[in-house]
């Protein structure tokens, strides 16, 4: 919409109410003047009662305004009073206000009655001419001062009582009057406004009508012309299919016979469709014509029931006709009344399962020729009822319908009976079956105008479709009956086709490959176009396909959209919900090619679509893309197990290292452990020998002497729990309980459990807040610093030289987001070569026999497991730092 659409629209709304406003106040103005004209000398019958002395007087001002009042109303017809009318309307009122005022000043001033005159005025201006406030204010203005002036010459002091009532009044009425033609002026603006806006409503809704009209004639001319455009090619593609099944069909191979069969019937249903279309585009134009011919009813009838009759039995349906015998040849459309049963016929034999019954019967109602078409199937709902013969119109519209057909069958019925001036009815009970009802006007053959030319019967018509096939006849006959042939290809398919198949056993070597179609057509197109490179197997429905998609497990499935039980969407959901065919690749069949549609197929898990009509080397080409993709993933997969499993064993393997080095540490340990634990014991030993004596011997000395040793003999005892504690900590097995640690604590224990190895031998010095912890496994910890201090005075020990002492320097650290604990030795540090390699598995710079090199590697594992880090820097030949980084919060523990 353009920017000045809305200023457009004001200034028509605006020009809209101006003309509104002159009309209606012009109007009003000749009719104000009319009653001034035709009241005022009418006021001579008061003046008579009132001032009978000044009636001659009285009549000639009353003569005067109504003559200036006429020239006033004359006015209001001139250009000057279209152009200008706004100025009329206050000397309207003026003017007799004016003559009245006159009256009261020459008669009795403030008591005189004919103020009463200015009142009516006032109230005319109300009922009549609806000014604006602005206006109806200056009127009410003047025509007060008209009366102060006419009341001027009197004594009003002495009539100061009626002359304050009659201004009382005045002003009274005149506010009454002023609110009136406000409120009113408001009133009119909004229904202005709604008759404007409604005109323009109307006027865009014929706009609108006329332009649907148009479109509908352009779509019904559409219609026409594109049917007829293809009906053409359709001709010449059925002509030489006739002539190759006719001429070369028997000698023809048997899958080249079948696959001419199934153009030949695809194309009779598609010029079938066509000739449907176009009777619907001649009804809807009004062209159709109406051929009334002799017909005789009973033999058109059994025609028409023998034409029908092998679909019936193939789907195991019984077909009945029955005809009143006092029928004989009547004169109607015979085209149209084959066309209706047909129609009808092939909607009862669709919907009527196999067992039931359908039935065909003609009689005769008075003036009417009655066909009843009834049948023993599902029967239609009453909520369906009515709309079952709109076009287009269909009962189930759902993606999972088990028939087909667009919805023009029974529409076209109720025209075809209508046009020749019958009727149509149905009942209907769900379960039950269902009756179609046809009434046409019954006209025997000796009812005919005798100026008709006689016409043969066309009774046999069916006979002669049947029959009539020989391409080389007469043009317009052969198309005739090419047309009735089309109408004899039903819309449904034959039971035999329908049923499932089962397959017991596949075979294999080559891909197999899942087709899902509820049309049995392009059912064995597909299975003849794909089974020299895949083992096919089939499904008509939904459900069927999920079924054998979950026994065979086919490499690739084709899935129709639209098939009854459940749709192609369903299908694709439900097989990538189920875990043994979730992998499956599939490919959409559809004939949609909307891009909601294309979202839709690839939402439900599609792999791929392709729409129709399609090519076969490109289904070929992507069938084999996908099957080609879907061996690879088959492939990874089994790699991706082989690797989760070697995965498995290597995390077996590493806790057994991580064990083993655990256990060496322990050894190297073991002979410190000994001797920290020999100590304690040899002096429990020695104070409870010391105890046997002093007991042997009691005396105040010896009581004093005895506690003394039982305090060592405590202590020792003391000493030795510590250090089973701390092996039992260093042991533990569980691996993975994470626990806030104070980081003393654990320190501490790694030092208690190596003091046999730094006792006398390095200084050790301590800076570790008391408050610092860390969320940790302390049995993991433990090792971490252990192997760190081991290594710590394994490079003190080779390092023959200090210029200070031997040391280990142990610090905690708290930052903003880790908490650090560094780990500092003087010994001979790192060679720069070395310093990349130090926590690879099996790197060692030890002599062979003192380590396996799993220690740092170890220390490196546990920490990433933590959620934190260790860091190292060196100086070859003056010191070593580590640095274990841990996170402040606790992380989700990692298992090795």
């Amino acid at each position: 919409m353009s920017a000045d659409g809305p200023a457009r629209r004001e200034e028509e709304f605006e020009q809209a109410f101006i003309a509104s406003e002159r009309q209606e106040r012009i109007r009003s103005g000749k009719v104000a003047c009319a009653l001034v004209m035709v009241l005022m000398p009418a006021g001579i019958i008061l003046d008579l009662f009132v001032y009978p002395g000044r009636v001659l007087e009285f009549f000639q001002l009353r003569l005067l305004c109504s003559v200036l009042a006429g020239a006033w109303w004359a006015l209001h017809k001139t250009s000057f009073g279209q152009r200008h009318y706004q100025l009329l309307g206050i000397p309207i009122a003026i003017l007799p206000a004016f003559f009245i005022s006159w009256m009261i000043a020459v008669t009795e001033g403030p008591a005189s009655p004919y103020y009463a005159g200015l009142i009516l005025i006032l109230l005319a201006v109300n009922a009549i001419v609806h000014w604006t406030t602005g206006e109806s204010l200056l009127a009410l203005a003047v025509l007060h001062l008209f009366y102060f002036v006419a009341c001027s010459p009197w004594p009003i002091a002495q009539e100061k009582g009626i002359f304050f009532n009659n201004v009382y009044f005045l002003v009274l009425t005149g506010i009454i009057v002023v609110t009136g033609n406000y409120l009113y002026n408001q009133l009119h603006f909004r229904e202005f406004v709604l008759r404007f806006e409604l005109g323009q409503n109307r006027r865009a809704l014929e706009a609108t009508n006329q332009k649907l009209v148009e479109l509908d004639r352009i779509k019904s001319r559409f219609f026409a012309n594109i049917s007829h455009e293809l009906r053409t090619p359709l001709t010449l593609l059925l002509t030489p299919l006739q002539s190759l099944i006719q001429e070369r069909g028997s000698a023809s191979e048997p899958e080249v016979r079948q696959l001419l069969l199934m153009m030949q019937s695809n194309g009779m249903r598609l010029l079938k469709l066509i000739n449907d279309l176009l009777d619907l585009v001649r009804l809807e134009s009004g062209k159709m014509e109406i051929n009334a011919e002799p017909v005789e009813v009973n033999r058109l009838l059994h025609g028409v029931v023998n034409a029908v009759k092998k679909t019936a039995e193939d789907r195991a349906i019984r077909l009945e006709a029955m005809a009143d015998p006092t029928i004989t040849t009547v004169v109607t459309d015979g085209d149209k009344l084959e066309r209706i049963l047909l129609n009808l016929l092939f909607n009862a034999l669709k919907f009527t399962p196999a067992g039931g019954m359908v039935q065909v019967t003609a009689a005769r109602d008075k003036s009417e020729l009655v066909l009843e078409i009834s049948d023993t199937g599902t029967g239609i709902s009453q909520e369906q009822l009515p709309f079952i013969f709109d076009r287009f119109w269909q009962a189930d519209n759902s993606s999972q319908r088990k028939n087909q057909g667009v919805g023009i069958g029974l529409a076209l019925v109720k025209e075809l009976v209508e046009i020749q001036g019958g009727k149509v009815a149905v009942t209907s009970e769900v379960g039950e079956g269902t009756q179609f009802s046809i009434r046409l006007p019954y006209q025997e053959l000796e009812h005919r105008s005798s100026d008709r030319p006689e016409e043969t019967d066309s009774s046999a018509r069916i006979d002669l479709a049947l029959v009539s096939t020989d391409v080389n006849a007469g043009a317009d006959k052969w198309l005739e009956n090419l047309n009735r042939q089309a109408e004899l290809y039903p819309s449904l398919s034959l039971l035999r086709e329908t049923i499932r198949p089962v397959e017991t056993s596949i075979r294999s070597g080559q891909p197999r490959v899942l087709i899902a179609d509820d049309e049995p057509d392009m059912l064995k197109y597909l299975k003849s176009q794909l089974s020299l490179n895949f083992q096919v197997i089939e499904a008509v429905d939904g459900q069927q396909a999920i079924e054998k998609a979950s026994q065979f497990l086919p490499d690739v499935i084709v899935c129709d959209m639209m098939m009854p039980e459940k749709s192609g969407l369903e299908v694709c959901r439900e097989i990538r919900a189920r875990t043994s065919t979730q992998s499956v690749p599939l490919l959409m069949l559809t004939a949609r090619a909307d891009e909601e549609t294309k979202l839709a197929v690839l939402s439900a898990g599609a792999n791929d679509f392709i729409t129709k009509p399609f090519s076969t080397t490109e289904l070929r080409v992507r069938l084999k893309n996908l099957v080609d993709t879907f061996h690879l993933q088959q492939q990874l997969a089994r790699q991706n197990q082989i690797l989760e499993a070697t995965i498995e064993q290597l995390k077996e393997t590493e806790v057994q290292l991580v064990h083993t080095e655990k256990l060496a540490s322990l050894g190297r340990m073991s002979a410190g452990l000994i001797h920290e634990i020999n100590n304690p014991l040899n002096y429990a030993k020695t104070g409870l020998y010391i105890l046997r004596k002093m007991i042997e011997s009691p005396g105040q000395e010896e009581k004093a002497d005895s506690l003394e040793v039982l305090q060592d003999v405590q202590e020792g005892f003391d000493r030795i729990d510590r250090i089973v504690s701390d092996l039992r900590t260093f042991t533990h097995p569980n691996v993975t309980q994470i626990e806030k640690i104070p980081v003393t604590e654990v320190v501490i224990s790694a030092l208690r459990l190596l003091s046999h190895e730094w006792q006398n031998r390095v200084r050790i010095e301590k800076e570790i807040p008391k408050d610092q912890i860390i969320w940790a496994n302390r049995n993991q910890i433990t090792q971490v610093l252990v192997n760190l201090l081991q290594n710590a005075l394994y490079t003190l020990e080779k390092k023959r030289t200090f210029e200070t002492a031997a040391t280990i320097w142990i610090r905690g650290v708290q930052e903003y987001s880790d908490s650090l604990v560094i780990v500092r030795d003087n010994g001979e540090g790192i060679s720069p070569e070395n310093l990349p390699k130090i926590f690879d598995p099996f790197f060692t710079s030890k002599e062979v026999g003192e380590g396996m090199g799993l220690g740092l590697s170890i220390c490196y594992r546990i920490m990433q497991q933590h959620g934190g880090c260790i860091e190292v820097q060196s100086e070859f030949g003056l010191y070593s730092e580590f640095t274990l980084r841990f996170p402040q919060t606790p992380k989700c523990f990692t298992a090795a």
